[in-house]
């Protein structure tokens, strides 16, 4: 089990399927370990000494993670999960504004981190799994594309900002820390975009996220394009 608080006599635990290393598993991560909901961790691992796959998949025959399984609602896509828990398992941090205005905002960074950052990531990562050299080499070029006018567009919007959209940890956030984590190892953050590599250790530095990083370290050794040493 995973958890940061006791589960309240007669409550049904939380069980969220995926794997510690998997970035939007972390993004889930992340706003569990932020408001110390009591869970437990459902890892997908083939190595992991429990099967927890047969399961997963007959609730999510798409056989994407992570998956929540509050009682008797099966709740997928990482951005709907932390909406989900927000709604149904509040906690002294939340994670979407209660204005409309603020929580669009968030919403839009948490968009941006998923597609404009993370995306890339992953056709990178996808293309360097395929085993091809050729195919590796244009989809980190292609990647790193995306990935440099992304930072350009983060930097320039920063504006001070000590979040993502503000001065409140966020939806946005556990969407931004496992984004930027893995970028920076596809891509490096280049030291022309000061702020958004100091918004990155900031999210380091940050509890629930250094815990979602750990519970990771070891399946460092599949990241198909070499993770670096450090982090």
């Amino acid at each position: 089990m995973s958890a940061l608080a006791s589960t309240p006599a007669g409550a049904a635990i939380l069980a969220l399927y995926g794997h510690p290393f998997s970035s939007y598993t972390q993004k889930v991560l992340t706003a569990l370990y932020e408001n110390g909901t009591p869970f437990e961790l459902r890892n997908l691992d083939p190595a992991a000494p429990d099967n927890h796959a047969p399961d997963w998949l007959r609730r999510w025959p798409l056989a994407k993670f992570p998956v929540l399984v509050d009682g008797d609602r099966t709740v997928v896509e990482s951005s709907i999960v932390i909406e989900h828990l927000q709604l149904a398992h509040p906690g002294p941090v939340p994670l979407i504004p209660l204005d409309p205005k603020a929580a669009l905002e968030v919403r839009f960074m948490d968009r941006f981190f998923d597609l404009h950052v993370m995306a890339p990531v992953q056709h990178a990562v996808n293309a360097a799994l395929t085993g091809d050299p050729e195919r590796r080499s244009e989809g980190v070029a292609w990647a790193a594309d995306k990935l440099d006018k992304a930072y350009a567009w983060l930097e320039g919007a920063w504006a001070g900002r000590t979040w993502a959209a503000g001065d409140h940890f966020s939806l946005a956030d556990c969407a931004a820390a496992p984004s930027l984590f893995y970028a920076d190892w596809t891509h490096p953050i280049a030291a022309t975009y000061p702020q958004l590599r100091a918004y990155r250790a900031r999210l380091l530095a940050r509890p629930s996220f250094a815990r979602a990083v750990e519970g990771g370290r070891p399946y460092r050794h599949y990241f198909p394009l070499g993770a670096p040493d450090r982090d």
